[in-house]
């Protein structure tokens, strides 16, 4: 999500051959808004597809074949720049939905951008209902007044995911920053429909954010419906490093740059949590980066974990983390567990 706006292409493509051909990664993530956030100058919805699509082609069909490729479409925005990107030449912003026509115009875009004849796991990037989203808004607070009249039925948005799966241009499809209820719906639908459930689902989740854990996990469980969690931000947008502790703000750094992006990882209950978890990693002779990312690993929910990068020193220190011999003691558990039962999901509030 950074390549196109804090990373260039030359970079990208830099990331992604030390990370498949050195380090044996194999699953890329990617969304059609990206890359973020579009307040950046210069900012095209679509480019990070783009600069991958240019990677898969000049690496040829052998490796993309070894990859499982994921990507996203947008959720309900009434005015997208995104949306209006789906078409050649790009339209005036116009709104982003889940509906039937816009699912499959977004799907042949991002194949289009990828260069690719098809996407491994396509996912919903939030949902066409409204849905107090506390990773993005720092709210969880059901409010009915702001729900939305004519939102787009899960069971359309379901029935074109079973279309595009029919026609062999996605194999699986998954969802993200949804809810409980969200899940349910969409697996009732997928049953209902005779189309496939959903494999994955991509919420926000970090040592600041663990929301996940209260509840809508029990939906997802492998007893249950088996829709396993890509955990996104696990370093909370870079706050999990420590970088910006005693509030430093560290030149060339995300929260730095853009300083309406994510301040919720740096507010004062968060920058109280990270400084205990810091002091954890350092009891246990890690860095926090190395003791945040590893953490997600240890989640039994968890199948994957999204890692970004803006250069190749924090590129190779993430992967490392997920090296067989980092393994974190119980009693770092303990006392991670300790500092989140003083302190629930900071960021939110």
């Amino acid at each position: 999500m950074t390549w196109g706006v804090q990373n260039t292409e030359s970079e990208a493509h830099e990331q992604l051959d030390y990370a498949v051909k050195t380090r044996g990664v194999n699953f890329i993530d990617t969304a059609e808004m990206y890359p973020v956030p579009s307040s950046a100058p210069g900012w095209k919805p679509g480019r990070t597809e783009e600069i991958i699509g240019n990677w898969l082609e000049k690496n040829g069909p052998e490796l993309r074949r070894e990859l499982v490729l994921a990507t996203k479409v947008s959720g309900y925005q009434a005015k997208s720049e995104t949306a209006a990107n789906r078409t050649i030449p790009a339209g005036e912003p116009c709104p982003a939905r889940l509906d039937r026509e816009s699912v499959l115009a977004a799907c042949e875009a991002s194949l289009r951008r990828l260069k690719t004849d098809y996407i491994d796991l396509y996912q919903v990037h939030w949902p066409d209902r409204y849905l107090p989203i506390g990773a993005f808004s720092g709210s969880t607070e059901y409010d009915q007044s702001k729900e939305r009249p004519n939102t787009v039925p899960i069971r359309e948005t379901v029935a074109a995911l079973g279309e595009l799966i029919k026609a062999g241009k996605i194999k699986h499809y998954g969802l993200s920053n949804e809810s409980t209820f969200g899940v349910c719906e969409f697996v009732r639908a997928a049953d209902e429909l005779g189309v496939p459930r959903p494999v994955s689902i991509q919420n926000s989740y970090c040592l600041l954010h663990r929301q996940f854990d209260t509840e809508v996990a029990e939906a997802c469980a492998k007893s249950n419906y088996n829709i396993l969690l890509l955990p996104w931000t696990p370093l909370a947008g870079g706050a999990l490093t420590g970088k910006y502790l005693d509030g430093a703000r560290p030149e060339g750094a995300r929260l730095t740059m853009f300083r309406g992006f994510q301040q919720r990882y740096i507010n004062p209950n968060s920058v109280e949590a990270t400084k205990q978890y810091k002091k954890i990693a350092d009891e246990a002779g890690i860095s926090l980066t190395t003791m945040a990312l590893n953490w997600c690993k240890t989640r039994p929910f968890a199948t994957s974990t999204i890692i970004g990068a803006t250069t190749m020193e924090q590129l190779k220190e993430n992967i490392d983390a997920f090296e067989p011999s980092v393994k974190l003691s119980k009693e770092t558990l303990k006392a991670i567990d300790k500092v989140h039962l003083n302190c629930r999901d900071p960021c939110i509030g």
